[in-house]
């Protein structure tokens, strides 16, 4: 197979998939690994993918690291987010939160507070909230969406997690996307969260997002939220010096920097 020919086929798969490991491109190509290794490291220097860990994705398609390295950064740029977070909250609300780890954060400020009923489909999230009420008499409601299970993210999915959630009405949601771009709003990389996010935000009245700076701008594979669906942005100080929040600021969510 002519060198043209293997880049047009792996750019059509590409553009039908959005993410590609080497092992699918070499059963697609029928070719070598090293073939493809070859072809992948010139088709990103033409600016046509991006090679990640075991495979390719789109341009500008930020993957998720995984949950442990998640939880490890930016801890006190989180913190900060959570705290001014929970201010926006009323007691009695019911909540949507889904299984970013901001918001596993944002879960602890949530238990300090009184007759909350918090929605997530995320296993840590719901037993953080449950451990909290678990030492003292329960001042919260949890409920944990059932459905397929995501191990790597330890969180629920499906058409059976989507059809709970549009069971539910939300005073607010707090979503924590992969990345906040002035275009194209909030973004996950995975299909089946954005999912997720999606039916929580279509069944809020209040769509909250939490992004520290590192998320201002970037993008990644699919939109969970467009930006005239966002009301509220929180985001920390170091967000202050980025042309991304600039750029957010002209749209018509209102913008917390903690």
């Amino acid at each position: 197979m002519l060198q043209e020919v293997r880049f047009q086929r792996i750019r059509s798969l590409l553009a039908t998939f959005s993410s590609l490991s080497v092992d699918r491109i070499v059963q697609d190509l029928k070719v070598s690994r090293e073939t493809v290794r070859r072809d992948l490291i010139e088709l990103e220097i033409l600016g046509d993918l991006r090679r990640v860990h075991g495979g390719v994705v789109t341009p500008g398609a930020v993957p998720e690291p995984p949950l442990a390295v998640r939880l490890a950064a930016r801890q006190k740029e989180k913190r900060a987010i959570a705290k001014a977070a929970v201010a926006l909250l009323q007691p009695g609300q019911t909540l949507f939160l889904d299984a970013g780890s901001t918001n596993l954060i944002l879960s602890e400020e949530i238990a300090t507070l009184n007759g909350m009923t918090a929605i997530t489909n995320s296993v840590n999230i719901a037993l953080k909230l449950a451990g909290a009420d678990e030492a003292r008499a329960a001042r919260n409601k949890i409920l944990l969406l059932g459905g397929e299970i995501d191990v790597k993210a330890q969180a629920t999915f499906g058409e059976a997690t989507l059809e709970q959630i549009r069971r539910f009405r939300a005073d607010v949601v707090f979503l924590s996307p992969v990345g906040l771009h002035p275009r194209h709003g909030a973004m996950s990389f995975e299909h089946h969260e954005a999912a997720v996010a999606r039916a929580m935000v279509e069944q809020a009245q209040l769509v909250v997002i939490l992004a520290d700076h590192h998320k201002l701008g970037q993008g990644s594979r699919v939109t969970y939220a467009d930006n005239a669906d966002i009301d509220v942005i929180v985001t920390d100080a170091g967000a202050r010096a980025l042309p991304a929040l600039a750029a957010l600021r002209k749209g018509s969510s209102r913008i917390i920097v903690a």
